[in-house]
């Protein structure tokens, strides 16, 4: 499934933009929020995609993300291939 801001859902193990993994660092923490089922946790990857990460029993997922903004190079030590 795709948005207009690029994959969502179920996306994956890694960046669709960089190819640095879902659950790896770097990121950078935006938010937290408390949900009835766990949290609710934005960060944003090195190569600039916001993400948003649900946390529950099933452990942390990006459920859906951003492409990165235009114009900015994406962070060297997001895995970005190049």
């Amino acid at each position: 499934m795709t948005s207009a801001y690029g994959p969502t859902g179920a996306t994956g193990v890694v960046c669709p933009y960089c190819g640095w993994p879902d659950d790896a660092e770097p990121f950078q923490l935006v938010s937290r929020h408390s949900t009835a089922a766990g949290s609710t946790v934005w960060t944003r990857c090195g190569c600039g995609s916001l993400q948003v990460r649900a946390v529950d029993g099933r452990g942390a997922r990006v459920v859906t993300r951003s492409r990165p903004p235009a114009g900015i190079p994406p962070t060297r030590t997001c895995g970005t291939r190049g």
